[in-house]
């Protein structure tokens, strides 16, 4: 009895013109818009080289921090080089900014980590005074905050140095000085934050899965399908019925979740970074949360399959707005206004779970999002089989 209902849910579901559309073709064409819509706007607002002005006293040329992370980050052979220097006198800088050449200047009053300056610390004389590196901009953007954020970094990590030198010099017994201060990235090498809209789309394949799971429910209820007549007076067990319609529901779903994925990795070049295991894992999880809602709202609603089907859309859809699909401003403000509505939507669950692994290095938001939605799914699947079970007619 199951193989056969497997085999009988695979060629309703496969026959269904509107079904597949909206399952197979509707977020290929989706994501080819959103492709030829966000692709202009990446390549526009692609940080490009900043140029600054360095001045070259003695203070700069003493010291063993700022030169050197400067140095790194202008390095013309690093393919993640940040600034164009010129190393000119203050008068120069001072020039090179009020012609806005640059977009500012750095201006060292004392060496921050010279040889010198270790060697008092490692005698326990004195330090000099801190004096704080001067950065002289013109305006306020991007690139100024840019140069300011990347000194204040330094600076800090010249600090810890020199605290640690005075604390316990053992410590940094093996450490290249010249080396202290460069600065290592450890963010994503591809963050994008037109992500999340495929991010979103990933959500709504899930939730979509909803539909396949409640057409093929509807031909187990007798008062959706001649099937279902059928089936109301045969001695066959709902349980083996519904793991059947289950099983066939969530195979094809699977099939349209890897052509999406394939598509979009294959053909519109999306990079989904180094953890794509673990997004076809919860995109596993996430077409199950998707399949239950569907089986859910097909067992507990009295309504007509055009009706149902309209409402799995909508509820997939307005799920998506709230995770971000129309604007990533939407999911922030849910996130801060009504955390609890965002916990319980499969597809925020979805989209924040592959937010986490696109952003962060930890994982503990990532399996968070996965325990909640299989609890979710769960307790869809049980109240399901349980109205299932319950379902009686005066007749048939």
């Amino acid at each position: 009895m199951f193989w056969h209902n497997f085999k009988y849910t695979l060629k309703v579901v496969l026959r269904d013109h509107a079904l597949i559309f909206w399952t197979f073709a509707f977020p290929l064409i989706l994501a080819t818009f959103f492709s030829l819509a966000f692709s202009n706007i990446t390549a526009s607002e692609k940080l490009g080289l900043i140029d600054i002005a360095v001045v070259d006293n003695d203070a700069w040329r003493n010291d063993e921090v700022f030169r050197k992370a400067f140095e790194t980050l202008s390095d013309e052979a690093s393919e993640d080089r940040l600034f164009r220097i010129q190393y000119v006198s203050k008068t120069e800088a001072e020039q090179l900014l009020a012609d806005d050449e640059i977009s500012g200047y750095l201006l060292l009053e004392r060496s921050w980590f010279s040889p010198q300056r270790k060697a008092l610390i490692e005698f326990l004389a004195p330090p000099p005074a801190d004096v704080p590196p001067v950065i002289f901009t013109a305006k306020s953007d991007i690139n100024s905050t840019i140069l300011k954020s990347v000194v204040e970094t330094v600076a800090e990590q010249a600090s810890i140095i020199e605290t640690v030198i005075e604390t316990d010099p053992a410590k940094l017994a093996n450490l290249a000085y010249a080396h202290a201060a460069n600065l290592v990235d450890q963010s994503s090498t591809h963050l994008d934050y037109v992500m999340i809209e495929y991010y979103t789309l990933i959500a709504m394949i899930c939730i979509y899965g909803g539909i396949i799971g409640m057409v093929a429910v509807n031909q187990l209820l007798a008062n959706m399908s001649m099937s279902g007549q059928r089936i109301a007076v045969s001695p066959a067990r709902k349980s083996t019925l519904v793991l059947a319609a289950l099983c066939a529901s969530y195979i094809i779903q699977l099939v349209a979740v890897a052509l999406l994925f394939v598509y979009l990795i294959f053909v519109l070049h999306v990079d989904f970074g180094a953890n794509l295991p673990l997004i076809i894992l919860l995109a596993l999880i996430g077409s199950l949360s998707g399949l239950a809602l569907g089986v859910f709202l097909a067992a507990t609603v009295k309504a007509t399959a055009t009706t149902k089907i309209g409402l799995i859309l909508a509820i997939a859809m307005f799920g998506c707005f709230l995770a971000g699909m129309m604007g990533i401003t939407m999911k922030y403000l849910v996130d801060t206004n009504l955390p609890l509505l965002n916990r319980l939507n499969p597809a925020n669950l979805i989209t924040d779970g592959l937010y986490a692994l696109y952003y962060y290095d930890t994982f503990d938001r990532y399996w968070g999002n996965i325990i909640t939605l299989v609890i979710i799914s769960g307790v869809m699947i049980a109240i399901s089989v349980y109205a299932l079970r319950k379902e009686q007619y005066d007749r048939l």
